[in-house]
C-alpha cells in the first residue's frame, strides 16, 4: 500500500506484481511517439538538405548561374555575416526592451495594466511576417532616414555610422529594428513568466531587509531568472536567424561584408537571399540556394545548442538554490 500511495504510475496486482494503469501507458506512449516524430522530421530535414545541396560542392562553379566562377565558400560567407550581423543587432534593440517591459509588468504596474499589457504583447506575437515588412518598407524607412542623416553628420567619426547615407532609409539597421519589434513579444513573454516565477519569500525577504523594489528586483528576481533569459535571448535570436519576409522586403541582395549600419549597400542574410533569388534560380543554382539553407540550419542548431549550454551552465548559480 506505501509503494502504491508513493509511485502513482504503477499499483500492486493480487500476485504482488507491479502493473502500470492503461492511461498511464497511453500517454507515455504517446509522448514518446511525439518526442520520435520530431527526431524523424529534424532529421529528414537534414537529410533532404545534404542530399539536395551536393551538386553545389562538387559542380563546376564557372557554370553554376549564381555561383558566377566563384567558391561556394565565397558566395556563403558574406550571406552567414549578414544573417549574424542582421540578428546580433536586433537582439541588442530588442532585449534592454523587453527585459524592462517584463519588469515592468510583473513587479511595477497595476493588475489591471499588467493584464492588459501582457494580452498586448501576446497579441503583437500573432502579426504576421509580412505586415512587419510592409511597415518596415514603406513607413519606418521613410520615417527614420532623416535620423540616419543626423547619426552621420554627428556620429559620423564612428565606423558604424560612416559611409554615404542611403536616401531610402532601407539599410540593415532599419531591418534590425523590424526584427526587433518581431522578437520583442516571444522574449517579453518568457522574461515576465521567469520573474513571475521567482519564490515570493526571496523577494519579501529582500524588502524585509530594507531593500528598496530596485534592490529587491536586482539581489532576488534577477538572479533567479538569469537562465531563463539567456533561454529567451536565444529563443528570439533563432527567430531572427530565421525570418525570411520582413527582411526581404526591406533589403536587397547585396552580398558584402561591411559593418556600416546606414548606407545603401548592406549585408544580406541567408534567408532574404533564398527569398530573393530563388524565383530565377535554374538548375545548380537551385542546388547552391538549398546548400545556404543547410548552412543556416546547421548555424540555428549551433545557436539552440549554445543557449542549451549557458542555461545548464548557470543554473547552478542561479539563485534559486
Amino acid at each position: 500500500m506505501a509503494s502504491s500511495t508513493r509511485d502513482p504510475v504503477v499499483r500492486s496486482s493480487g500476485g504482488g506484481r507491479r502493473v502500470r494503469r492503461p492511461g498511464d501507458v497511453a500517454f507515455s506512449s504517446t509522448a514518446m511517439g511525439a518526442g520520435i516524430i520530431i527526431l524523424l522530421v529534424l532529421a529528414a530535414v537534414a537529410i533532404f538538405l545534404t542530399a539536395e545541396s551536393i551538386p553545389a560542392f562538387t559542380g563546376d562553379p564557372a557554370e553554376n548561374p549564381i555561383l558566377d566562377g566563384r567558391s561556394f565558400a565565397e558566395y556563403v560567407i558574406p550571406l552567414v555575416f549578414g544573417t549574424i550581423w542582421a540578428s546580433i543587432l536586433a537582439l541588442i534593440i530588442a532585449a534592454p526592451l523587453a527585459i524592462g517591459i517584463a519588469l515592468f509588468i510583473s513587479h511595477y504596474a497595476p493588475r489591471r495594466l499588467s493584464a492588459f499589457l501582457g494580452y498586448i504583447i501576446d497579441l503583437l506575437a500573432a502579426v504576421p511576417s509580412v505586415v512587419f515588412g510592409l511597415w518596415g518598407s514603406l513607413v519606418l524607412a521613410g520615417a527614420i532616414q532623416p535620423s540616419f542623416v543626423w547619426l552621420n553628420d554627428y556620429f559620423g567619426w564612428i565606423f558604424l555610422f560612416d559611409g554615404q547615407v542611403s536616401a531610402t532609409g532601407r539599410t540593415i539597421l532599419t531591418a534590425a529594428l523590424v526584427l526587433a519589434v518581431m522578437i520583442l513579444p516571444i522574449m517579453t513573454a518568457i522574461c515576465r513568466e521567469v520573474f513571475l516565477q521567482t519564490p515570493s519569500l526571496h523577494e519579501e525577504a529582500a524588502l524585509a531587509l530594507g531593500a528598496t523594489r530596485w534592490e529587491m528586483i536586482r539581489m532576488a528576481v534577477l538572479p533567479f531568472a538569469r537562465g531563463g533569459m539567456v533561454s529567451a535571448a536565444m529563443l528570439a535570436l533563432g527567430r531572427a536567424l530565421g525570418e525570411t519576409m520582413a527582411v526581404t522586403m526591406v533589403l536587397s541582395v547585396s552580398g558584402v561584408i561591411s559593418f556600416e549600419l546606414l548606407t545603401s549597400t548592406n549585408p544580406t542574410p541567408i534567408p532574404a537571399n533564398i527569398a530573393l533569388s530563388f524565383p530565377e534560380a535554374y538548375g545548380d543554382g537551385i542546388a547552391v540556394l538549398i546548400a545556404t539553407g543547410l548552412v543556416l540550419f546547421v548555424l540555428t542548431f549551433a545557436v539552440n545548442a549554445l543557449a542549451r549550454w549557458l542555461v545548464n551552465r548557470r543554473k547552478d548559480f542561479s539563485g534559486a538554490n
